[in-house]
């Protein structure tokens, strides 16, 4: 018996191929931030496309964080940043518990992962910047306010003395997405002066050199974070 004809895929929309022809221009070109393109009526004539298939390319590749769009100027590759990342990845994550308790954990386990080498890099002078960060966080939990800002500060300071760009950037995507994602804002924390003292703890033990203990309390600082998330959610059942 004769195998059956297999159906055709289906080829990619035009202004999808067009994005991909553009990246590839870029990328050929090593053209940097602020490199401008050539005219949209150019670009339509090299890829033998109408140019509203170039013009729906540059709005997609724009929203992606690729390009941008001068007014009465042109487009330019725009400089890498991982707001578009981070955007669509908190409300990806919104409706589903299971992937914001899944981002939490990679969270640990990047920082917990991590510390000793900030315990054998950290200086001075970043421990004292962890310390007024930690001492706003405790004025301002004893006053009953949010003090999201010094807890995201926190967890850069505490990795800056690595000088590791790209894990600065994952911090910063985990702690934002998750703080989207988690609606985190809107949570009532139970225990400001507790999570206050969780980042306090982990500073003292950096300080003294004792990688177990500052893994231990940041284990507990993110532990601290799921029961606030839960206390929060059988709250609304």
């Amino acid at each position: 018996m004769n195998k059956p004809i297999k159906p055709l895929e289906r080829p990619p929309l035009l202004h999808v191929s067009v994005q991909e022809s553009l990246r590839n221009y870029i990328e050929e070109n090593d053209l940097a931030a602020g490199a401008p393109l050539p005219p949209e009526t150019f670009l339509a004539q090299q890829l033998g496309v109408g140019r509203n298939s170039v013009r729906e390319a540059i709005k997609a590749l724009e929203s992606l964080g690729i390009l941008e769009t001068r007014r009465g100027v042109g487009v330019f590759v725009k400089e890498f940043s991982f707001a578009p990342l981070l955007d669509n990845l908190a409300y990806g994550l919104q409706a589903s518990l299971r992937d914001v308790e899944e981002l939490r954990e990679i969270r640990r386990v990047l920082e917990t992962g991590l510390i000793d080498r900030t315990i054998e890099m950290i200086g001075e002078d970043d421990l004292a910047e962890l310390r007024q960060v930690t001492e706003r966080m405790r004025r301002k939990a004893e006053r009953g306010e949010s003090f999201a800002e010094d807890d995201q500060q926190f967890h850069q300071l505490l990795f800056r003395c690595q000088n590791n760009k790209m894990l600065s950037a994952l911090i910063d995507i985990f702690w934002t997405a998750f703080y989207k994602a988690s609606g985190f804002a809107n949570l009532t924390n139970p225990t400001p002066l507790d999570t206050w003292r969780d980042h306090h703890e982990i500073v003292e033990a950096v300080a003294a050199k004792d990688v177990e203990a500052a893994r231990r309390r940041l284990g507990d600082h993110y532990s601290g974070i799921q029961k606030v998330i839960a206390a929060n959610r059988s709250g609304e059942t």
